[in-house]
């Protein structure tokens, strides 16, 4: 097994067609079925079935395609770990971030880290929090950055960055506001009961935020007689402004889209609720000092934010 057959096995399993993976991987469509027909008689098993043209892992498919992909994270953790040793600080980062967050943080990292590493390639992914766990997993992304699971994955590391409070968010001088009770040194006390009556609007089932929420509800067993539902978070905002209903939505994200909206932000009664910010990245896996550095970046800036409290 080299490094050549693992790539062609993987572009196949990845596009599920031979004319694409051939294209991804340069070389001519005759070309790659020759490789896979010879890899497969030497094997003595098939690692795809064909359905038209379609291409389906078998079991066998499937193994070689899991150690594959170990083969191949390993061989990455040894090239960025050598390039350290020599400390030619050349190389790429691949960083994912949930997609409400890179408007803010992006800005504040990605110019400093070019001053620390110029030389460094740096590759983004967005997605929710599950996409990026499996982006970790599959060698894709060495660091992402989002709020702790309530279940962590054994396989991933999550290193704690900062706190996040989850707050009930409302529009301006809602009448509802006549209830919340003072709170020196922090945001006023509102209990969530009062809200079942209110349109809640929530995040979709695969985003972080959400899941946090669903387990307080079921925790504190509240229900809300309507609930929306959307991905999208200045939409909640906005609509939370104008009056439509209510949200929970955790600071960080209010606080650099404060000057936009007209809101009013509330600790959640009965028990302030906080939320870990983490970065996440495959347990045993070498991380670059390059990548550490980044990390230092994302959690200075997080604090330093965190110390200013939405007007």
């Amino acid at each position: 097994m080299d490094f050549r057959e693992l790539s062609y096995v993987l572009a196949i399993a990845e596009h599920r067609n031979i004319t694409k993976a051939a294209d991804a991987l340069y070389v001519s469509q005759p070309t790659l079925s020759k490789f896979l027909s010879a890899l497969e008689s030497e094997l003595g098993l098939k690692l795809f079935r064909r359905l038209g043209n379609k291409y389906v892992l078998t079991y066998a498919g499937e193994r070689y395609v899991d150690y594959a992909r170990q083969i191949r994270r390993l061989k990455a953790d040894l090239d960025v770990e050598l390039a350290d040793i020599l400390k030619n600080d050349v190389g790429v980062l691949n960083l994912a971030f949930a997609r409400m967050r890179c408007t803010y943080m992006l800005p504040g990292t990605l110019p400093e880290f070019r001053k620390l590493h110029p030389n460094v390639k740096v590759n983004l992914f967005e997605g929710n929090s599950d996409e990026n766990d499996r982006r970790l997993l599959e060698g894709q992304v060495d660091v992402a950055f989002y709020s702790r699971p309530s279940v962590e994955n054994p396989m991933l590391c999550c290193e704690p960055l900062d706190e996040e409070e989850l707050l009930i968010v409302t529009c301006k001088d809602h009448p509802i506001g006549r209830f919340a009770q003072p709170n020196p040194g922090g945001w006023p006390i509102l209990d969530p009961v009062l809200l079942e009556k209110e349109t809640v609007i929530l995040m979709q089932p695969e985003q972080r935020t959400r899941q946090i929420t669903d387990a307080l509800f079921q925790e504190r067993k509240l229900r809300f007689e309507n609930t929306v539902y959307t991905s999208n978070l200045p939409a909640i905002m906005g609509l939370v402004a104008r009056g439509y209903g209510v949200s929970f939505l955790f600071e960080p994200h209010l606080r650099h889209r404060a000057e936009r909206f007209a809101l009013d932000y509330y600790s959640i009664g009965r028990g302030r609720v906080v939320s870990e910010f983490v970065a996440a990245y495959r347990r045993g896996s070498y991380l670059s000092s390059y990548a550490r550095d980044y990390i230092d970046l994302v959690r200075d800036l997080h604090r330093r934010d965190s110390r200013a409290k939405t007007n």
